[in-house]
């Protein structure tokens, strides 16, 4: 048995590997880049930028939610809920926004990054249908996905970058994910 499981254990970290298309180098680049990087600034074009969603109130707590995104992504759990904040203060003005505001709550008051990153799945599904719903006036909104999310259920999450930049996995994982859709 023990034999068996000296083989297979290789396979699986290949496997857990290529799942997101990593490795080993890709990986030790992505450490320097986001060792040099400036957290006090979102990174590029992960702003809201010249995209405008349809609906006003939705727009302004789009902005919101990709102040959100980013700090996920940089594992800011002082400034997700900080745009938590403001997420829940905004969707108090969406028709149906009740269960962004909900999301958006837990994730002010979660302790983790880990936390938050749960809580993140919730808001980013319902900020996906309100999204497409509204649609898009100016520029792209782009739905990605990362299949390792969610404990290995995948989820969603909204960007104004086609480029991958993924808040579940943050510098772990930073490019898994890929883009399913695009809506304008």
């Amino acid at each position: 048995m023990k034999h068996v499981i000296r083989l297979a254990a290789p396979f699986a970290l290949a496997l857990m590997l290529t799942a997101c298309g990593g490795n080993n180098q890709e990986a030790k680049n992505e450490e320097q880049d986001h060792a040099t990087m400036d957290h006090s600034q979102p990174e590029a074009g992960a702003t809201g930028g010249s995209v405008v969603i349809e609906n006003d109130q939705l727009n302004a707590v789009y902005q919101h939610y990709v102040h959100l995104t980013t700090a996920l992504i940089n594992s800011d759990v002082a400034e997700a809920k900080s745009a938590a904040n403001a997420i829940e203060a905004g969707a108090k003005d969406l028709q149906a926004g009740n269960a962004i505001a909900s999301s958006a709550a837990k994730i002010t008051s979660a302790s983790s990054i880990e936390e938050q990153r749960d809580a993140y799945v919730k808001l980013s599904s319902e900020m996906v249908k309100q999204v497409k719903q509204a649609g898009v006036e100016n520029g792209e909104v782009f739905v990605q996905f990362c299949p390792m999310a969610n404990n290995d259920k995948g989820a969603t999450w909204l960007s104004s970058n086609k480029e991958i930049r993924n808040p579940y996995m943050g510098e772990k994982m930073l490019k898994c994910g890929e883009t399913r859709e695009t809506v304008q």
